[in-house]
């Protein structure tokens, strides 16, 4: 009888060279691979993502994984993760890629909801990658917080492009019994097998920004297939139960994104991005004191906004007008 071969551990690779790169730590891991941070030959530190030595070693699963890699390395867009190789080292298939060092999952972990003027930026930028690539006829499948990553300007940037595609297209030819994306994440197609279109990205976005505003995801269930029927049949909460400092147009963007059907939402990610930019330049808008409060129930131009050379004459002309009162005062008085 034969014994199936244990996958060696992730830490086996650390300290070894993988092509032109050194690999360091593990920081993280899916059901396919390994990420590793790992240095080039310059020194400068990359993110390594290394299959496990199961799907590696499987022809097929190998090549679905570098012709999609290869792929999305393609996608040249700030806002899509830079692939700088995609290749097979000592047995070992791999890409290396920009290192980031947050994520928005982990964000929301560390910080729990974000407010609105954070979170519009970051659909701004996660839509534009989108459309990029649905412009370009690549859908990502599997969009949720843990793929997105953010730089240190808060930018942010989608990553794992074309992994889901590569499992589904083996699962397709080889029948093997195997996960395709996250189940809260699905889209209500995904849910049912359906064919998908770049729509079901948007939905994928709907829930990611539902998770990044209200703490958690819309639909839930330990049981998979009932998780499956609440995405094709109940209706999200209202976000702003959860969240009631959220403004009404930002939940309907979001309820838009996650409507059951695909002809409901937006019809493409760039007509999101657009609205979505409106709403980043009226939140600056706010955050740059146009409509603070204005003091003194002063209803022209507030006090912050108003420039140097402006401010002294008019403190001048108010001091005026009050001398002239207080001199009326004193005569009425005698």
């Amino acid at each position: 009888m034969n014994t199936p071969v244990p996958t060696p551990p992730s830490t086996d690779l650390v300290g070894r060279e993988l092509g032109s790169y050194t690999i360091e730590r593990l920081i993280g891991q899916g059901g396919f691979s390994w990420v590793f941070v790992g240095r080039d030959k310059a020194g400068t530190p990359v993110a390594l993502k290394v299959l496990k030595p199961q799907y590696a070693g499987d022809p097929q699963f190998e090549t679905r994984f570098r012709n999609e890699s290869e792929t999305a390395a393609q996608l040249d867009h700030p806002n899509i993760i830079r692939i700088r190789a995609v290749a097979k080292s000592g047995g070992h298939v791999y890409f290396a890629m920009d290192l980031y060092a947050d994520s928005l999952g982990a964000r929301i972990a560390r910080e729990g909801p974000l407010e609105e003027q954070i979170l519009v930026p970051i659909a701004r930028d996660i839509a534009l990658g989108l459309a990029f690539a649905h412009e370009r006829g690549v859908i990502h499948r599997d969009l949720k917080p843990d793929n997105i990553l953010l730089r240190s300007d808060e930018r942010a940037v989608i990553s794992d492009f074309g992994i889901a595609r590569a499992v589904s297209g083996y699962i397709a030819s080889t029948g093997v019994n195997m996960t395709i994306g996250t189940p809260q994440y699905l889209s209500p197609e995904q849910a049912q097998g359906q064919p998908l279109d770049p729509r079901s990205d948007i939905y994928s976005l709907g829930v990611t920004l539902y998770k990044a505003a209200a703490g958690d995801v819309p639909f839930n269930h330990p049981d998979w297939f009932e998780l499956a029927r609440r995405h094709v049949e109940d209706p999200p909460p209202p976000l702003r139960k959860r969240r009631s400092d959220m403004s009404k147009r930002f939940e309907r963007l979001v309820l838009k994104c996650l409507a059951k059907h695909p002809e409901d939402r937006y019809e493409t990610a760039r007509a999101l991005s657009t609205e979505l930019e409106d709403m980043r330049l009226k939140l600056q808008d706010v955050r740059g004191g146009r409509a603070s409060p204005r003091p003194f129930g002063f209803s022209g131009t507030t006090r912050d906004t108003l420039p140097e050379r402006t401010r002294w004459p008019l403190y001048a002309a108010l001091a005026a007008v009050l001398g002239l009162l207080v001199g009326l005062l004193l005569r009425v008085t005698k």
